[in-house]
């Protein structure tokens, strides 16, 4: 390709990568990294390995997309075997860091008996001397506060394990990403660039600012094997024009899962980036394309892969005026700091927002509100619903929120009243604990245990207390994951008998009933207050 101007096609699909599985926000503190690596990357390579077939068998089954079977076939074992053998050589501190937590917890659970700790410190495993500070709670358990900020400043934090894959997508088929290492192909190029590169902000600048092809290659350093697949990546074709909303009053754009944009003409607000590319008929939903060429405000309400996504964020960075997270002391293996984990991968406008605390906009705020459940129980901090106040309407995007006391809206009621419209989640059955949190896990957890604590969002009961509580005049059920461009993400696939969509139904039926717009959103819709 020439050196004129070009643009990077919408329908190029960015995978965000470390150690070549799909990264998110656990896979950067070097804890939970090492973590994932021991317990979970490791193992299921190893089973690959072991067992290629049973993979291969358990993928034919829809309702196992979401376990942990790697989605190649046997015949690619050899190379899972080489990117297993070199993990063990290239990651051997992480995983032996990975040992080291372990150890150090099960001295805890031996030593620390509500008498000083002091002594304790002796026998805290070489690796992770200096980087913790042993604490008892009020019950005198025994805990582990990690020093964030020195690890990301030692060799336990490897930038060099980021890379950024890129290949075309032409349809809505996308295997699910949490189980399988990204191979090479000859389809897929990987750049081994940081996150924090800005290089990469040029480049997914240049889906709607035209740049030169041969700078950009030259920043982001691809080899000249790779250049003829990376040409294929860009056109001179015109990208679709974006538009800022000038009228009056407020819109709401539903883009799919929790991802909802907010805008007046003065300001514009995002939660929990998710997008589709733009391929093939995007008639039926919003793109890359239909947000606006500045974003004042991202919103994040936690933690969750599906909800603070890296594949999103990186290409809207250019685009990120504010990012906006829930405020959490880190310091713990389950609850990092997202603040600081967002900065050390290149955002460098990120805020925390606490529950209660409200920020001022132009026309309105942003308010942050507690949130309930999703977590199976664990003390996370790391999460916050958001009260939106624009031009005198108010939208609750409450996301995952379960509604496990119903005291705590009545209490919120009390201090904001009633809410013009409120976005839910219902989806009620959730994965269990371990699914999400096992691999930082060092001791086993009992499957009755495992199956009682779940990742969870409210039934119809739970959301029509908060609809009676707050008055909306009209009730979206989001963050459902039901959008076929998402199962890579999810692996949901319901059915009219899946309990999600017979207590949303119910919801639905009890709105329409009581003269309450209600919905569930899939796809795309626009709102108008």
């Amino acid at each position: 390709m020439s050196n004129s101007s070009v643009y990077l096609k919408q329908n190029v699909l960015v995978e965000p990568l470390s150690n070549q599985w799909y990264s998110w926000p656990y896979l950067i503190f070097p804890a939970t990294v090492a973590m994932y690596i021991t317990n979970q990357h490791l193992k299921i390579m190893q089973s690959f390995i072991a067992n290629p077939e049973l993979h291969v068998s358990a993928l034919k089954n829809p309702a196992m997309i979401g376990g942990p079977f790697i989605n190649y076939p046997a015949s690619r074992v050899s190379e899972i075997k080489a990117l297993y053998e070199k993990t063990l050589k290239e990651q051997f501190t992480l995983i032996q860091l990975a040992q080291a937590i372990k150890e150090l917890d099960e001295m805890l659970a031996t030593h620390a008996e509500g008498s000083s700790l002091e002594p304790l410190y002796q026998k805290v495993p070489a690796l992770l001397r200096g980087y913790v500070e042993l604490v008892y709670d009020l019950n005198n358990k025994p805990s582990i506060r990690f020093f964030e900020g020195l690890f990301y400043r030692s060799s336990f934090y490897q930038p060099s394990l980021q890379s950024i894959s890129l290949s075309a997508i032409e349809d809505d088929s996308r295997p699910f990403v949490f189980s399988t290492p990204r191979l090479k192909t000859d389809h897929r190029l990987h750049l081994n660039t940081p996150f924090n590169s800005a290089a990469l902000d040029a480049i997914f600048s240049m889906k709607f600012k035209a740049g030169s092809y041969e700078e950009i290659a030259e920043r982001l350093d691809v080899a000249a094997d790779d250049s003829e697949l990376f040409s294929t990546f860009f056109t001179t074709e015109l990208p679709p024009a974006r538009q800022r909303f000038t009228g009056d009053g407020v819109r709401i754009r539903y883009f799919n899962h929790a991802c909802v944009l907010i805008e007046t003409a003065e300001v514009s607000i995002l939660t929990d980036p998710v997008m589709s590319y733009r391929y093939g008929d995007c008639n039926h939903r919003f793109t890359y394309a239909d947000l606006p060429e500045l974003i004042d405000y991202v919103l994040i309400t936690h933690n969750h892969q599906d909800h603070c996504m890296f594949e999103p964020l990186l290409q809207l960075r250019p685009q990120i005026r504010n990012l906006i997270v829930p405020a959490s002391t880190g310091g713990t293996l389950a609850d990092p700091s997202l603040k600081r984990i967002l900065r050390q991968v290149g955002f460098r406008n990120v805020y925390e927002l606490e529950a209660l605390e409200s920020i001022e906009v132009d026309g309105g705020s942003i308010t942050g509100l507690p949130f309930l459940g999703e977590h199976g129980d664990l003390d996370i901090r790391t999460k916050i619903a958001y009260l939106i106040n624009l031009k005198g309407k108010s939208v609750l995007c409450a996301a995952d929120s379960n509604n496990i006391e119903p005291r705590l809206y009545q209490n919120l009621h009390e201090l904001f009243g009633d809410i013009d419209v409120v976005f839910l989640g219902m989806e009620c059955d959730g994965a269990p604990l371990s699914w999400l949190y096992g691999p930082l896990m060092t001791k086993p957890l009992a499957r009755k245990m495992d199956q009682s604590r779940r990742f969870d969002g409210s039934d119809f009961e739970k959301a029509m207390d908060i609809v009676n509580r707050f008055h909306p005049s009209r009730v979206y059920v989001y963050a459902m994951g039901q959008e076929p461009w998402l199962t890579f993400l999810t692996s949901l696939q319901y059915t009219e008998q899946s309990r999600p969509i017979v207590e949303s139904n119910k919801l639905i039926a009890e709105c329409h009933k009581r003269g309450i717009q209600c919905e569930r959103l899939f796809g795309c819709a626009e709102i108008r207050l």
